[in-house]
């Protein structure tokens, strides 16, 4: 069942010992980083910091750093039963006659719950604080590494609209905290928040932005879901949910936000308006430079009573938002394999934070079919991103890191089985000879065949048959004891 708000969802991950609630005085000034790092490398709690110094607001962090967290989060107790889910709805057909509409109901009753609803009131704003009575430097925001340019939003839901139709775009951004009512908003080049705010730059409009802190946790996992354009985040939810989300309009702008959420600032950005910001310690493990991004200004802050402010850190894996990238690739296999129904799996590692490394197992059915992967991958959405792309045969368990590095170094002839392309890298990729310019490596590990010009004899793996392993198994407790 999905949780209504932040609150439920903490109780239970309370009751389930997945939460440990800290009451030693702790600062938000890289104190609490420090001891989140600790706790996410060593696959630790969520943590609730109820004792933060710089404010009476307490703090929740890590609350989705696990699988079990993440399953707990949206209502399952697999990854695979949504993306049952999503393949049903993918393979949707008009029923023919009326007992097959009859049998359908179930299906369209779901459907109808995926569209956020818009309610009159909202927890949200149980609290409201116009201009003049908010001040942002008296919120629990983290500065999370020594470096960074200032203290950091780093779990917003930032609300916007495409001023072309009016469609919703939810995002996560960070947002660097300037002084008591701007902030910073990294809208990278590719993100679909820059995208509506070119177009409002062009009509020489001030552009609204609504951004939510703390919520259902299904809400804050589709603001991180690679959609495609103007299909709307809290759509994804609704359907998450198996409920619509209720939404309430804000104060002080025309946008909707969740009526649930722990706090939002209202606002606006200027869109002729960039400032310097960063550096920021980044999920890559390295600090990103200083750079210049528009400005958020805020009008409002409305918040329930006694809110919970949710964030997180990121830097050199493993932490949180790995285990939120691995769910994120886990229910969007099914709409992969629709496109390429070759692939038979794929496992993005966190060593390689989402951009830097897809292995793929492919049922291989022609020449050259794994350079074929390699460029559709290469063309789909955020995988653009991906700088190294590894092809393995379908009998290949991609999730296993040692055996991947035995197959794929065993079969490539390096000159032959590399491939190297030219085009658009993430916009972190501190590597890269231009900002969000650079190349990419495929590497076709599959069996090479006579139609690829392999001409010699490919080598059987030495494996041990069936019936020695079975006799070997019964006899095992008598060898050695258990």
């Amino acid at each position: 069942m999905a949780y209504e708000d932040l609150r439920e969802f903490v109780r239970d991950l309370d009751r389930a010992g997945e939460l440990r609630r800290i009451k030693v005085p702790v600062s938000c000034d890289l104190e609490i980083t420090e001891i989140t790092d600790r706790v996410s490398k060593a696959g630790g709690p969520a943590l609730l910091f109820e004792n933060v110094k710089e404010s009476p607001i307490p703090v929740l962090i890590n609350a989705l750093g696990s699988e079990r967290r993440m399953l707990m989060a949206l209502g399952a107790t697999h990854y695979d039963e949504i993306a049952d889910r999503l393949t049903e709805i993918l393979d949707f057909k008009s029923p023919q006659g009326i007992l097959e509409k009859v049998k359908m109901l179930p299906k369209f009753a779901e459907l109808g719950a995926v569209f956020p609803k818009v309610v009159s009131r909202g927890a949200c704003q149980e609290t409201i604080l116009r201009e003049g009575e908010f001040d942002l430097t008296k919120l629990p925001i983290l500065k999370c590494w020594p470096d960074d340019g200032g203290r950091f939003i780093t779990f917003p839901m930032v609300f916007s609209r495409n001023p072309l139709n009016g469609k919703r775009n939810v995002g996560m951004y960070r947002m660097q905290v300037y002084d008591k009512q701007t902030t910073g908003m990294h809208w990278q080049i590719h993100k679909h928040g820059t995208s509506h705010w070119r177009e409002y730059l062009k009509r020489g409009e001030m552009m609204p932005v609504s951004v939510a802190i703390g919520g259902d946790p299904i809400l804050t996992f589709a603001a991180i879901f690679p959609l495609p354009d103007d299909v709307d985040e809290m759509m994804l939810a609704g359907f998450l949910r198996s409920k619509a989300v209720p939404m309430v309009k804000c104060v002080t702008n025309d946008l909707e936000v969740p009526a649930n959420a722990e706090i939002v600032l209202e606002g606006y950005v200027d869109p002729t308006e960039l400032r310097t910001e960063g550096p920021f310690g980044d999920h890559t493990g390295f600090y990103t430079e200083e750079d210049d991004y528009p400005v958020f200004h805020i009008t409002c802050v409305t918040h329930r009573k006694n809110p919970i402010y949710q964030t997180t850190i990121v830097g050199r894996p493993p932490m949180e938002d790995c285990w939120m990238g691995e769910a994120v690739g886990r229910i969007a296999r099914p709409v992969l394999r629709r496109q390429f129904p070759e692939i038979v799996d794929m496992h993005l590692p966190f060593e390689g934070v989402f951009h830097n490394l897809a292995i793929v197992s492919i049922k291989k059915a022609y020449p050259g079919h794994a350079r074929k992967i390699m460029n559709a991958l290469w063309g789909t959405g955020q995988l653009m991103f991906t700088k190294v792309v590894i092809v393995v045969d379908d009998d290949v368990p991609v999730h296993d890191p040692s055996f991947v590095a035995w197959y794929v170094l065993n079969n490539i002839d390096p000159e032959r089985d590399t491939q190297f392309t030219l085009g658009p890298v993430d916009a972190l990729d501190h590597a890269a000879r231009m900002p969000a310019y650079g190349s990419k490596m495929g590497i076709d590990a599959t069996r090479k065949w006579a139609s690829e010009g392999f001409n010699r004899n490919w080598p059987v793996e030495n494996t041990m048959s069936d019936d020695i392993k079975r006799l070997v198994d019964a006899k095992w407790s008598k060898i050695f004891g258990k």
